[in-house]
């Protein structure tokens, strides 16, 4: 998680909405990255889908059924749509999202019964305290 909030605070340097996330394969951190829905004029690069994209490429396969998505901010329903279709078993989130997140806070499609996939492990509140600051942060400064 200290990775994920290490892209975070990159994406507050960059003027993004400081979010980041990185993969793990194995003990090994295969991709990183943060928001950059600014800079890329898209609005689907969120750090969850670039670094699903990047693992994917890594290992050749969208599936990604032994791979730990470590994220500082409770993903979003287009981000957990991602997650499920490339059939990642874990998701580990930092802070809540109350307005938007799509873990328990808002919605919850990680149990959605109807989906043809479930994350088996979804666990929210990791170094959240720090995650939350930041994103706190971010918005104070914009507001100014």
């Amino acid at each position: 998680m200290r990775h994920a909030l290490a892209q975070a605070e990159l994406a507050f340097a960059a003027g993004e909405v400081p979010i980041g996330a990185v993969i793990v394969i194995h003990d090994e951190m295969i991709a990183a990255d943060y928001n950059r829905t600014i800079s890329n004029c898209d609005p689907s690069a969120h750090s969850e889908i670039l670094v699903l994209r990047a693992a994917a490429q890594h290992i050749g396969n969208y599936r990604l059924a032994d791979a730990r998505l470590y994220v500082s901010v409770e993903p979003c329903i287009m981000c957990m749509g991602a997650m499920i279709q490339a059939r990642l078993p874990a998701l580990i989130f930092g802070a809540y999202n109350e307005k938007g997140g799509a873990c328990g806070s808002a919605y919850d499609l990680s149990r959605e019964p109807t989906l043809n996939h479930h994350l088996h492990e979804v666990k929210g509140g990791v170094l959240a305290a720090q995650s939350r600051a930041l994103m706190q942060a971010f918005f104070s400064q914009r507001r100014k």
